[in-house]
C-alpha cells in the first residue's frame, strides 16, 4: 500500500509540474525556482530539472537570504550546492527584513522576498506552494477578514509567478522526496506558534482534520470557487474603469461615479494589477468615502503595507511610503 501511494505521489507531482510548464512557458524562456532549500522547493527543483530539459526551458534557482536565522548561511550554502549538483545556475540575494514593520515580521520578509524576485532577469518565477499551504492561506485570510480575493487564496498563474503544486499535498511531496532520497533544510521558525500561519498549520489544521480528514482538500476546493467569483468581480471592475487606464494614476471622477461598493472593488482590482495587497476593508471603505466627499482642495491619503494611495490633481496616485525604509539587497 505504501509503495502504491508513493508511486501515485510521484506521478501526481510530475504531472502537475509538467502540465503548468507546458501550458505557460515557451521554449527557451527562463524560469527561476524560488529555492528555500526546504522540502517543497527541493521536490520542485528535482522534478523540474528533467522536465525543463525535455521541453527546452532554461531553469535557474534563486535563494533569498533573510538574515533571520542562525542557520541562514547553512541554508544558502545547501541551496547553492544542490543547484550545482543539478547543473543549474543559482543566485543568492541577501535582504534586510524590517523587524519593526507595522504589518509584522512575516509580512516584512514576504515584501523583501518578492522585491528580490523582481530583480531577476527571467520570464517566470516558480514557487513551491502546495495544497496544504493553500488551505492554510485561506484560513489565515479568513481570520484577517479578507474579501473574495483573499479567500481565493493563491492562484496557479499570476503575473509572472507559477505555482504548479497547488493541487499536491504535503504528504505527496514528502513521498516524492523520500523515494528519490532528497535532502532538505528544516526551518526552525516553522514551529514558532507566535506566527499566525504556524499556529494554523501546527494547531488548527491538525485539530480540524481529526473531525474532517479532507479539510485541506475541501478548503482548497472552496478557494477555487472564490477564484471563479473573483474573476466575475474583475470583469465588473474592467467595465467600471471604462476608458480610464487600468493603472495608477487613476482619475477620481471615474471612481466617484460609482457606488461605494463598486468603487472599492475597482480599487482592489487596480491594486492587484500593481501586485499590491489591498488594505483591510474598513480602511479602504473610509478612503473611498473621503475621495467621494473631498473638495478639490482636499487630498485624502491611505497608507498600508509598503505603499500609499493619495489624491493629487484629481488623480489617485500609488507611491512608496516615505516613512518606510528603502529595501536593501545585494547579490
Amino acid at each position: 500500500m505504501a509503495n502504491s501511494r508513493k508511486s501515485n505521489s510521484i506521478e501526481v507531482v510530475t504531472r502537475d509540474v509538467e502540465h503548468l510548464l507546458k501550458r505557460c512557458v515557451s521554449r527557451n524562456q527562463r524560469v527561476a525556482i524560488a529555492f528555500s532549500g526546504g522540502l517543497d522547493s527541493s521536490v520542485l527543483l528535482h522534478c523540474a530539472v528533467a522536465i525543463c530539459e525535455k521541453i527546452g526551458i532554461v531553469l535557474t534557482t534563486i535563494h533569498v537570504h533573510h538574515r533571520l536565522s542562525s542557520n541562514a548561511d547553512l541554508w544558502a550554502a545547501h541551496c547553492e550546492q544542490q543547484a550545482g549538483q543539478f547543473g543549474v545556475d543559482h543566485t543568492t540575494i541577501h535582504v534586510n527584513v524590517d523587524h519593526d514593520c507595522a504589518d509584522g515580521l512575516e509580512a516584512s520578509a514576504r515584501q523583501e522576498r518578492y522585491a528580490a524576485f523582481t530583480t531577476l532577469n527571467v520570464d517566470w518565477i516558480m514557487l513551491a506552494h502546495h495544497l496544504d499551504d493553500q488551505a492554510e492561506t485561506v484560513m489565515h485570510n479568513l481570520l484577517r477578514g479578507s474579501g473574495v480575493r483573499g479567500m481565493a487564496g493563491m492562484l496557479p498563474v499570476r503575473s509572472k509567478f507559477l505555482r504548479p503544486l497547488l493541487a499536491t499535498t504535503r504528504q505527496q511531496l514528502h513521498d516524492y522526496a523520500v523515494h528519490f532520497g532528497l535532502t532538505w533544510c528544516e526551518d526552525e521558525s516553522n514551529d514558532d506558534l507566535r506566527f499566525t500561519r504556524n499556529y494554523i498549520r501546527n494547531t488548527v489544521m491538525p485539530m480540524l482534520k481529526l473531525r474532517h480528514p479532507a479539510a485541506s482538500t475541501q478548503i482548497a476546493a472552496a478557494a477555487q470557487r472564490f477564484a471563479e467569483a473573483q474573476e466575475l468581480l474583475d470583469d465588473l471592475a474592467r467595465i467600471d474603469a471604462g476608458a480610464a487606464p487600468h493603472s495608477f494614476p487613476f482619475p477620481v471622477a471615474t471612481l466617484v461615479a460609482l457606488n461605494p461598493h463598486r468603487a472599492c472593488n475597482l480599487l482592489r482590482y487596480l491594486l492587484a494589477l500593481a501586485n499590491q495587497q489591498s488594505p483591510i476593508q474598513a480602511r479602504l471603505t473610509e478612503f473611498v468615502r473621503q475621495v467621494r466627499e473631498a473638495g478639490p482642495d482636499r487630498h485624502p491619503q491611505l497608507d498600508f503595507g509598503g505603499c500609499r494611495l493619495r489624491v493629487k490633481h484629481r488623480q489617485i496616485l500609488m507611491e512608496p511610503r516615505s516613512d518606510m525604509q528603502e529595501p536593501k539587497s545585494r547579490i
